[in-house]
């Protein structure tokens, strides 16, 4: 009995252990090189591999979390061109994913393409990161977009809660700058890496980050309790998105969130009232004007 005691604690010991210890991520890694011809296409595998373990393997921030409460990512890499000496020129499609409460479903948060994606690899050389160091484009890219990633999650479950990461993201792009790559150029373009992490610590705005809790913890969160309830909470959110649309009417925000949520919106608004309906379909044609067949079905 002692020794089956003895069992039974060493297990439970383990179990909480590895709960504690769990990493954040559990990302999906692809590299598509269907446009690159005549190359060793194992360096693409090798790739994959590497950048996988890189992002599950890390441990990106201070909390704690379960097996059960990591984020579900994933980072689809198109390679574009090999322009010799191991340089790739790459385009990078970015996705997260964040659990609703006692529910099977999984609400997306961030859904984004990069277009300018450039980095150099080498077959099985390690992938570095450092606080106060470039390491390669690679991981600055990579790094950047899990802290935005992390910034939206925990802003989703309380009030500006992703502000660390947020920062985080900005001294990456502060030490990319230097080394003259692209897409960390200010100015460059309204909806590259400078122009989201500008966005998310622009105080004239943040207005949409307490929208990103409103809609989620607040609204999707309790759905599975009180639909109406639920749902009168994410129309009343919307509202936040005139507000940030009639101040910055270019943020790359608002990109984000049409992105994002515009299909979801009809789901979640397939059993709304009709004033509910009106209301969300007027905020949406002012803010989006040019995609009303995404969020057509709402009015029906």
């Amino acid at each position: 009995m002692r020794l089956l005691n003895r069992t039974l604690f060493l297990l439970f010991f383990l179990l909480s252990y590895f709960a504690m210890e769990a990493q954040e991520l559990n990302c999906r890694v692809q590299i598509n090189s269907d446009q690159i011809q005549g190359t060793n296409k194992q360096v693409f595998t090798s790739l994959q591999t590497a950048l996988t373990e890189f992002l599950n393997n890390r441990k990106w921030t201070n909390a704690q979390f379960s097996p059960v409460e990591k984020l579900d990512c994933s980072f689809v890499i198109t390679i574009k061109e090999e322009s010799g000496n191991n340089r790739y020129k790459a385009e990078l499609q970015v996705q997260s994913r964040r659990p609703i409460y006692n529910s099977i479903y999984s609400s997306t948060l961030l859904n984004f393409r990069d277009v300018s994606f450039d980095f150099n690899y080498v077959e099985f050389d390690p992938l570095q990161l450092s606080d106060n160091k470039f390491e390669g484009n690679l991981t600055a890219v990579v790094a950047f977009y899990v802290n935005i990633i992390l910034g939206m999650d925990f802003d989703s479950f309380s009030p500006m809660g992703g502000t660390a990461f947020y920062t985080r993201a900005e001294q990456i792009m502060n030490l990319a700058q230097s080394n003259m790559e692209t897409g960390w150029q200010a100015f460059d373009s309204p909806k590259n890496r400078p122009a989201i992490v500008a966005a998310f610590l622009d105080d004239g705005i943040k207005d949409y980050r307490l929208m990103l809790y409103q809609y989620h913890r607040l609204g999707l969160d309790q759905m599975s309790i009180n639909p109406d309830k639920g749902r009168s909470v994410i129309a009343e959110s919307l509202g936040i998105l005139k507000t940030v649309y009639d101040a910055r009417p270019t943020t790359v925000l608002l990109t984000i969130f049409s992105d994002a949520k515009l299909d979801e919106l009809n789901d979640v608004f397939s059993k709304g009232t009709p004033t509910e309906k009106e209301a969300v379909y007027k905020i949406l044609s002012d803010v989006f004007p040019a995609q009303t067949g995404r969020y057509e079905s709402i009015r029906r």
